[in-house]
């Protein structure tokens, strides 16, 4: 709609004069200040089409401006910029009610699209949030990429769409999920997330939909399902690529008729629960492999999100560790500081488990170095450390990046498979724990350089027990021993 009047107010001249060439060559008029008070006269005296405005101004900020400009003209569209680059900032645009948010630097041509699209619209109101907005920061990062995860969840939060999250492990998805959760409209109701991979296929139908009292061998009362669980609130699947084919039709009739019965029951129930996927496979070639459904796949994605790996976003890091260190603070342990070089090192690390690694590694290093700064050397002998022989490590250097647990089922997995249709010998159990506690004890010792009273201490055991279990295991205590 050229010829619409823009109203833009910016503390900063620079921003102010580029506003003014590229809105007014557009083909808009526009009018500029540099505070609040003027901005708010310019409005509520009528004037101006739509608002670009800056969040810090001199006199006010713009988030306290907001709820009296959607009051006095709740049809009137505001942009709201800022440098102040976070996840709340644009949860904050969004509850306040802003048409939408954009963090500096910004593009120019994105900026002048959005305009042009919030004149076109037919007019409405935003759709608000209550005032009182959670404290924390439950998504952490500055970059472009992390921008557009928040401002995608900040519109996000007053639908009931089915969100699909795909991404590496240890990229965040439960974090995403649980953040749109917690600011969104079933704030109020519960959040139940389930991982499909850790239960067994044929225990997934009664662990979402529950069972009637007899609907198999060991059903001895009735049990709620996480359906029933997470009514009124976020169902949130992980690993939805691992559901099994029986399942995958009884959820697909759940999206599209609103109801379900339990197992072993025939009367249905109808559901009210926002759907929340997420993978790390390719589900459009799991697809052509025929292990997914190609009618369920096109209903859990109706919004796509991707997260970017780490590596990917390297410039986050140092507000990463920051965050990471404060968190562990508020737990009791010592403050920390990453020196530059520590964090230049860490920003070149390619962190094959994502976010999730990088959290390890921070809290390990707060916990277990009594140093007030972290140093470049430190990092260096961290990410270069190995735990020698250990069966998971070679399991997690062959599959990529997996959790502890699922690092062993795979390892497992493989184990059985050695044996073909038979079964591994007597006393698998107590093989697989001396397996497990073996590359335990000895990355215990390896973090405390052969300190066997921190590494005790570390591993919540007694000093006699831990020196029993070396002894049992053969556990080479020189081996784990390195200077500092």
């Amino acid at each position: 709609m050229t010829g619409a009047t823009v109203l833009v107010a910016d503390d900063d001249a620079a921003i102010r004069t580029v506003l003014n060439q590229a809105l007014s060559r557009a083909g808009y008029d526009v009018r500029i200040t540099s505070n609040a008070a003027t901005l708010w006269r310019w409005i509520s005296a009528g004037e101006g089409d739509i608002v670009v405005t800056d969040v810090v101004m001199p006199d006010e900020n713009a988030f306290d401006l907001l709820p009296r400009i959607k009051k006095a003209r709740p049809e009137l569209p505001v942009l709201v910029m800022s440098a102040q680059n976070t996840f709340m900032t644009a949860i904050k645009a969004s509850e306040k009610g802003a048409y939408d948010y954009l963090p500096k630097p910004f593009d120019l041509t994105e900026l002048i699209a959005i305009i042009g699209r919030a004149l076109s619209e037919p007019k409405r109101k935003p759709a608000r949030l209550d005032d009182d907005t959670q404290d924390g920061m439950p998504l952490v990062g500055r970059s472009a990429a992390m921008q557009e995860i928040y401002r995608v969840l900040a519109r996000l939060m007053q639908t009931d769409l089915t969100l699909m999250i795909t991404g590496e492990s240890g990229t965040g998805k439960e974090l995403v999920a649980r953040a749109l959760h917690d600011y969104g409209k079933r704030r109020n109701g519960p959040f139940v997330a389930i991982n499909m991979a850790a239960i067994p296929r044929d225990l997934i139908e009664s662990e979402l939909f529950g069972h009637e009292k007899g609907a198999f061998t060991g059903a001895q009362n009735r049990s709620t399902g996480r359906f029933e669980q997470a009514e009124g609130g976020t169902l949130f699947l992980d690993e939805i690529g691992d559901m099994p084919m029986d399942a995958q039709t009884r959820l697909l009739r759940v999206l599209q008729q609103g109801e379900y019965t339990t197992v072993g029951g025939r009367t249905p129930i109808r559901t009210d629960v926002r759907i929340v996927a997420a993978t790390n496979k390719d589900l459009k070639q799991s697809i052509n492999q025929g292990l997914f459904r190609e009618d369920l796949y096109y209903r859990l994605n109706v919004v796509p999100l991707r997260l970017p790996p780490l590596r990917d976003r390297a410039e986050d890091i140092p507000d990463l560790v920051r965050h990471f260190v404060q968190q562990a603070e508020k737990e009791g342990l010592d403050a920390k500081r990453f020196d530059q070089e520590a964090l230049e090192l860490m920003k070149a690390h390619p962190w094959p488990g994502n976010v999730r690694e990088l959290e390890n590694v921070v809290r390990r290093l707060t916990a277990l170095y009594p140093q007030d700064v972290i140093s470049r050397e430190i990092i260096e002998t961290e990410l270069r450390a190995d735990i020698p022989d250990s069966p998971i490590e070679k399991t997690v250097a062959r599959t990529g990046s997996l959790s502890i647990s699922q690092a062993v089922e795979e390892n497992m997995r493989q184990y059985f498979a050695s044996f073909g249709d038979g079964l591994p010998p007597a006393g698998l159990y107590d093989r697989i724990l001396a397996e497990v506690e073996y590359p335990l004890i000895l990355a215990a010792l390896t973090a405390t350089r052969g300190n066997q009273i921190k590494a005790a201490d570390l591993l919540g055991l007694n000093r006699n027990t831990l020196r029993k279990k070396i002894r049992e295991l053969g556990v080479s205590v020189y081996r784990s021993s390195r200077s500092a």
